[in-house]
């Protein structure tokens, strides 16, 4: 079995846990092949000897045999996990190194029995949504999908007027400093602070947000991921930032930006039964009231 492993960099104080969770892949007989900035950072830790392993940079030279994408961080890092996996179908699975970590699969604190289930495939694999983009002034180089959500946003203190069009038919223009159209995997992420709903991982739907409306008369909506949808801002700047979860560039004021489904999905390692109910009660303290604990 190959196994991928991608973090952008890790606190000295987790040094220990990185090491047991790469030594106990190596003796469990997995291949590793390391994203070769953070071989650089973790080959010299005391007690890692010398073992086979290849590296990656790139989307271009991840290896086709590659079993399994494993990625050690926040949901930072487990965002950009998909620039390098892209349509190569692998399921990813992550270890949260971070604060939050709703995406992640496990903990850095919890028992290594997660990796015995991720190599006896003791794991389901969800299949979420991918938002991709069209427009023609992106970057030849910027990766035009995104998991979490795409976000048109203002680039001062001035508000914007965003014009949404849903298979052509045009909404009264958005009045405020941006709009987020999120995937069900991103509603617990950007769409749930401005006040869009929780949503199922596996619905066939996308949230429309406002950013701090002016018009106190709209609201967050849900529409079917089969739509086609377009947005466009105007600004007094002549710019806006576009966002792609943690990506973003500079928009010209008027541009066209088209979402649509992506025709491949992410596969996402679940390894508990009801982990999304459990990450809300878990990560989210859903509906955490001390009346809760005591029968009624």
């Amino acid at each position: 079995m190959k196994i991928a492993l991608f973090a952008r960099d890790f606190d000295i104080n987790w040094s220990a846990r990185v090491l047991l969770i790469i030594k106990t892949l190596i003796d469990e007989g997995v291949q590793l092949c390391f994203y070769e900035p953070f071989y650089h950072k973790v080959h010299h830790l005391p007690g890692l000897v010398n073992f086979e392993h290849s590296t990656f940079n790139s989307y271009s030279d991840l290896p086709q045999d590659t079993d399994l994408f494993l990625c050690l961080g926040g949901d930072g890092t487990f965002l950009e996990s998909l620039t390098f996996i892209r349509d190569k179908s692998l399921p990813i699975a992550g270890v949260n190194f971070g604060r939050l970590g709703f995406l992640t699969s496990a903990d850095i604190n919890s028992p290594n029995g997660w990796i015995s289930d991720l190599i006896q495939g003791k794991y389901s694999v969800e299949k979420r949504t991918i938002l991709q983009i069209e427009n023609d002034k992106l970057p030849s180089d910027f990766f035009p999908y995104a998991v979490n959500e795409v976000s048109i946003q203002k680039i001062d203190s001035k508000m914007i007027s965003v014009v949404l069009r849903i298979d052509g038919i045009e909404l009264p223009a958005y009045w405020s400093d941006g709009l987020v159209v999120a995937t069900p995997t991103g509603s617990t992420a950007y769409s749930l602070s401005i006040g869009g709903p929780i949503v199922m991982p596996f619905s066939k739907v996308w949230t429309v947000a406002p950013i701090a409306p002016h018009n106190l008369n709209v609201r967050p909506m849900i529409v079917p991921d089969d739509v086609s949808l377009e947005m466009s801002a105007n600004s007094r700047s002549g710019k806006v930032i576009l966002c792609l979860d943690s990506r973003e560039f500079i928009l010209p004021s008027g541009s066209p930006v088209k979402i649509k489904k992506a025709d491949f999905p992410l596969n996402y390692i679940s390894l508990q039964e009801g982990s999304f109910i459990n990450a809300l009660k878990d990560k989210l303290r859903w509906g955490e009231d001390k009346r809760n604990i005591q029968s009624l």
